[in-house]
């Protein structure tokens, strides 16, 4: 004989107790990740089951509450335990909660058990909802932790915590980094940009600071899963390094055995599409993350300075605005030139290699005038520019080239001190 809804209603608050221990055993049977949680958490998730059950009661009272009774259900989970569980854990949660319930009311009310598929699937929709605003929240809580990790890699102020924000980020590189500027687009998609940088299995970091769009690219680090062969000649035949010690450079992407490498410069043309019209300048690489402000300092100085150069590709390597950069009073540009162009250059054991150098430049880039002023045939003058290359990675033949030698030789002449002659005592 079919109860009444009142009757009905009196039923279910009778086995609601019996309903949630049935609950429990079952996820403790059928879910292992249940069995796995800590006991606090496994107490949480108790506690929604049992809500559940009790929001079905009310809303087979009440039909018209399913907004309030459904999104209350997951009101008593604590914030940590939206975190540790999954969504797909949540509908296989409440798939158990249904199994239970249907079981317990076979065969005496299928009036209960329609409104119980009807409700499950409000409670579902719930779940969804409430994932999704937990989604987005942490979306907007990660553009902006994104965003105070890139200002802090500008303006070099990284402190301890700087690691464990990264962390948070799932960065995912653990080799060189690098720093690439330019100007923001008036619609940025910062969605392809990743895409972009995950297919070139590479990570960014990306940060807008008004015009300016900023993005630090990471690559990994030999048994990562990415592979980074022996340094290899950049394009305009200089190093990718700056005020840094010679680091290996290269591609990092999953590939086959042959597969052609990727330099950060390959990775930046990649990448250059995604920026506004205007310059975009690549800073050198560095070792890690930490150190990212080192290219950072280099790229915006570049940034601030690549007007000056009129054919400057795009993107530019910012170790190609050196001398630029140094006139603009960079102090790192300047140690650059003298540190990497001319100390090498006046300790060598050859020191006609500066000589010839000064004289090649000094002469309009002439071979047969430098060869007249240091007595020497010109083909002697094509071997010591090109041991100065091989040494160096700057061609002294090319015109950019040539003034980035140029500037270096002049700063490294003044940086030298001034000889004294030392006075004599009567």
């Amino acid at each position: 004989m079919a109860r009444s809804k009142p009757e009905t209603l009196a039923w279910l608050r009778q086995i609601a107790g019996e309903l949630a221990t049935a609950t429990l055993k079952r996820l403790e049977d059928t879910l292992p990740w249940y069995r796995e949680m800590p006991p606090g958490r496994r107490s949480a998730v108790g506690l929604v089951a049992q809500a559940g059950i009790r929001s079905f009661i009310s809303w087979y009272d009440d039909p018209t509450s399913t907004p309030w009774i459904a999104a209350d259900v997951f009101g008593t989970a604590p914030r940590e335990l939206l975190r540790s569980v999954s969504l797909q854990q949540t509908l296989q949660l409440i798939r158990a909660t249904v199994e239970v319930v249907e079981e317990r009311v076979a065969g005496n009310e299928d009036s209960v058990r329609e409104a119980m598929l009807l409700y499950s699937r409000e409670i579902a929709f719930a779940a969804a909802d409430v994932y999704a605003r937990a989604a987005e929240a942490r979306g907007l809580w990660d553009a902006r932790l994104e965003a105070l990790v890139v200002d802090s890699i500008l303006s070099g102020e990284a402190d301890d915590a700087l690691p464990s924000r990264i962390a948070a980020l799932g960065w995912h590189g653990h080799g060189e980094v690098a720093v690439l500027v330019g100007t923001t687009p008036p619609v940025l998609d910062v969605d392809q940009l990743r895409r972009t940088a995950r297919h070139l299995a590479a990570d960014v970091l990306i940060g807008v600071q008004g015009n300016r769009l900023v993005l630090v690219i990471g690559r990994a680090l030999e048994g990562t899963g990415w592979s980074i062969p022996p340094r290899e000649h950049v394009s305009r035949s200089r190093p990718d390094v700056e005020d840094a010690p010679a680091s290996t450079e290269g591609g990092d992407e999953p590939r086959e055995e042959g597969a052609p490498q990727l330099t950060f410069l390959d990775i930046a043309t990649r990448l250059e599409p995604g920026f506004g019209p205007g310059p975009v300048v690549l800073g050198h690489a560095v070792p890690d993350l930490v150190e990212a402000s080192r290219s950072a300092r280099a790229a915006l100085a570049g940034f601030a300075v690549v007007r000056a150069w009129r054919s400057a590709p795009r993107p530019v390597l910012a170790d190609d605005l050196l001398p630029e950069r140094a006139l603009a009073g960079d102090p790192l540009a300047r140690t650059t030139l003298v540190g990497r162009i001319y100390r090498p250059l006046k300790d060598h054991s050859s020191p006609e290699l500066l000589a010839t150098l000064w004289a090649y430049l000094d002469n309009g880039r002439s071979l047969e005038a430098t060869a007249r002023e240091l007595f020497v045939h010109p083909n002697t003058v094509r071997y010591r520019l090109k041991r100065i290359t091989e040494l160096l990675g700057w061609d002294a033949t090319g015109a950019r080239e040539a003034l980035i030698l140029h500037a270096a030789l002049i700063l490294g002449a003044i940086s030298e001190p001034v000889p004294t002659r030392r006075r004599t005592a009567r």
